[in-house]
């Protein structure tokens, strides 16, 4: 099959999809296509999309490829069909951080950098699937151990945890996003944010990637 054949099959594919595709799967679907192929098929076509200027762009998204707009089209494409943006306050922001930056991570750990309750907070991460149960930590009480999800790296546009930002750029980015000593300030996360602003507060070892 000619390349660009094979191109047209992996905008068609990844139009029709409304979740990240990883490249294996993709692959799977074209025929005669291997991983490598379609991960050099989408370099080439997202060098493409630049060359003429298009509003889109495939993104490597949790661990798999998506067709995105642009974030500097974000205001008209949300014109066009409003989508509520996520709302989370500054405790959930810095509970979820906590999260993604020692996971797996027991409620207590939260809770020992916090300094309060953790549990209406993750809960409610664990219903909007930012957050999961990855199993018990194998020590007396055997707690229960909490990890992010794929949905947590589609919404803040990571493709895995090494996207995470540095604690230095965590730092400006609450300063730009969230009123100090406010733990009640609701912030907005998108997937146009990039690397949103994720509070924490104490966060000495760097991400665990899986």
């Amino acid at each position: 099959m000619e390349p660009q054949d094979r191109r047209r099959i992996l905008e068609a594919l990844l139009l029709s999809s409304s979740e990240p595709v990883t490249a294996a799967r993709l692959g799977r679907v074209v025929p005669d296509t291997s991983a490598r192929e379609v991960r050099e098929d989408i370099e080439a076509l997202n060098e493409s999309y630049a060359a003429e200027g298009r509003g889109f762009r495939i993104e490597d998204v949790s661990g798999g490829h998506q067709l995105r707009t642009l974030p500097e089209l974000a205001r008209f494409v949300q014109q066009l069909e409003p989508v509520p943006p996520l709302r989370m306050s500054r405790a959930s922001l810095e509970t979820l951080a906590i999260i993604a930056y020692k996971q797996p991570v027991t409620r207590a750990e939260i809770e020992h950098v916090r300094g309060v309750d953790a549990g209406p907070l993750l809960r409610g991460l664990l219903e909007r699937r930012l957050a999961r149960i990855a199993g018990h930590r194998e020590v007396p009480g055997r707690p229960i151990l909490y990890a992010t999800t794929p949905r947590f790296l589609e919404v803040f546009g990571l493709a895995g945890l090494s996207d995470l930002p540095t604690l230095r750029e965590i730092e400006e980015l609450l300063r730009d996003r969230l009123p100090d000593g406010d733990d009640g300030a609701e912030s907005t996360a998108t997937s146009d944010d990039g690397a949103v602003a994720l509070a924490i507060e104490d966060a000495d070892a760097p991400p665990q990637t899986h």
